[in-house]
C-alpha cells in the first residue's frame, strides 16, 4: 500500500494549497475581465442599447468576478454531498416543470389562438412553475439526502465508505509513538486520518514553555513524520472541521464528530475520550488494550522470575517488573530487594491502564490477614 498523495510536512502542504487557490482565483478574475473587455469591444454593440457603455460592461464583469470570489472565500466549508443534492434537485425540478408546462400550454390552447397578453401571462406562469419546482426539488433532496434511495440506479447521497473504515488518530496516540511500530508490522490496511486540529494541538504542545510537554510534542511530530514516510500505510491530513461541531468545541468533541462524519474509528490512549466516543456510538481502538491483549497470559499457580526493585505498600511486599513493563507485586519480596526472586502467581488484575500480577515469593510465609481476636474471647 502506497502512502497518500499528501506527502511532506503538513504545514507545507497547507501553504501550497492556499497558494494554488490564490492563483486560481486571480486567473478567474482576469479571465472574466478579459471576457468583459471582449464584449465591450464588440462592434455590434456600437449602435445598440449598450452603445457607449463599455466601461459599465467591463466593471460589471469584474464586479461579478469579485462577488463570486468573495462568496467562495466566505464559505470555506464545501460539501460534495450538498452540491450533488443541488444538481440532482435542479434536474428533477426542471423535468417536472417541463411536464407541467406542457399541460399549461395544452390548457391555454384549448380556447384558440392567444393574444399577446395571454401569451405573456402563460409564459410567466410557466416560469413561476419552473422556479417553484426547482426550489421544492432541491429543498426536498437536501433535507432528505440521507434517506433517498433508488433501485435502478441505486442512488445514495450519504457517504459510502469502501473497504475498511478509516482510523482517526488522536493526539495522545501520536505522542505515545507505538502506532508507528504497529504500522511497521503491516497489520494496518486501512487509511489513517490526522485532522488539522490535532496537528495544531501537537504544534502547541511542541512550543510549550514546559520542557516535558515540549519534548512530548516534538516526539509526536517525529512520529507523524515517520508515519508519512512509511510505505506500508496510507495516511492523510484532513484540513476540514466537522460540520456538526459547535463553535469553540474542544479537540475531543471535534474528533468524535469527525469519526461520526467519516464513519471511522478513533485511535486513542485517552481514557476519557474512550468513554465519550463509546457513549456516542463511535468505535474506539485503545492502544493500551491492544498492548495488553498481546501480553503473555499468566495463570495462577505459574512460576515467574522477577527482580525486586522497590518495596510495596503493604507489609513485606516487594515490587518488580517484567520485560514488557507489567508490574509484579510479591508477598515476602521486601527482604530481597535487588535480587532475582522466584514467584508463584496467585492472581492477575487486568485493566485498561495495564496489567498487575500478584504472587508470593518462593519460601515466603503467607501473610496472616485475619483480624486479631478481642481479648477475653474463647
Amino acid at each position: 500500500m502506497k502512502p497518500s498523495t499528501t506527502t511532506g510536512f503538513p504545514e507545507q502542504n497547507v501553504r501550497t494549497s492556499s497558494l494554488f487557490m490564490f492563483i486560481l482565483r486571480v486567473v478567474f478574475v482576469l479571465t472574466l475581465a478579459a471576457v468583459g473587455m471582449s464584449l465591450a469591444a464588440d462592434p455590434r454593440l456600437a449602435g445598440g442599447a449598450m452603445a457607449g457603455q463599455n466601461d459599465v460592461i467591463l466593471i460589471a464583469f469584474i464586479g461579478g468576478a469579485m462577488v463570486v470570489t468573495a462568496f467562495d472565500i466566505l464559505v470555506p466549508r464545501k460539501s460534495l454531498t450538498a452540491i450533488s443534492g443541488l444538481f440532482f434537485g435542479l434536474v428533477v425540478g426542471m423535468v417536472v416543470a417541463y411536464g407541467l408546462s406542457l399541460i399549461v400550454d395544452l390548457v391555454g390552447n384549448m380556447g384558440g389562438d392567444l393574444s399577446a397578453t395571454q401569451s405573456s401571462f402563460i409564459r410567466a406562469i410557466k416560469l413561476g412553475i419552473g422556479v417553484t419546482c426547482c426550489y421544492l426539488a432541491v429543498s426536498f433532496v437536501l433535507q432528505t439526502k440521507d434517506d433517498v434511495r433508488f433501485v435502478i440506479p441505486y442512488v445514495e447521497f450519504s457517504k459510502d465508505a469502501k473497504g475498511a473504515r478509516p482510523l482517526v488518530l488522536d493526539t495522545s496516540v501520536i505522542v505515545d509513538g507505538r502506532i508507528a511500530d504497529i504500522a511497521n508490522t503491516r497489520i494496518i490496511e486501512t487509511e489513517m486520518i490526522v485532522p488539522r486540529f490535532v496537528l495544531l494541538e501537537l504544534q502547541t504542545i511542541a512550543d510549550s514553555g514546559d520542557k516535558l510537554k515540549r519534548v512530548r510534542g516534538r516526539r509526536g511530530l517525529d512520529v507523524l513524520n515517520k508515519l508519512q514516510t512509511n510505505e506500508n500505510i496510507e495516511i492523510r491530513m484532513l484540513d476540514t472541521v466537522p460540520l456538526q461541531s459547535a463553535a469553540g468545541a474542544g479537540v475531543d468533541e471535534m474528533l468524535v464528530d469527525l469519526a461520526l462524519q467519516l464513519n471511522g474509528r478513533v485511535v486513542t490512549n485517552d481514557y476519557n475520550l474512550n468513554k465519550i466516543a463509546q457513549l456516542r456510538g463511535v468505535s474506539v481502538i485503545n492502544i493500551n488494550d491492544l498492548a495488553n491483549a498481546l501480553k503473555p497470559v499468566v495463570l495462577p499457580g505459574e512460576m515467574l522470575t522477577v527482580k525486586m526493585v522497590k518495596p510495596g505498600e503493604e507489609m513485606g511486599q516487594g515490587i518488580g517488573y517484567l520485560e514488557d513493563g507489567t508490574m509484579v507485586v510479591a508477598e515476602g519480596g521486601r527482604e530481597r530487594l535487588g535480587d532475582m526472586v522466584d514467584i508463584t502467581v496467585t492472581s492477575v488484575l487486568q485493566t485498561s491502564a495495564g496489567r498487575m500480577i500478584f504472587g508470593r515469593a518462593d519460601g515466603a510465609v503467607p501473610a496472616d490477614r485475619r483480624r486479631p481476636r478481642p481479648q477475653g474471647s474463647p
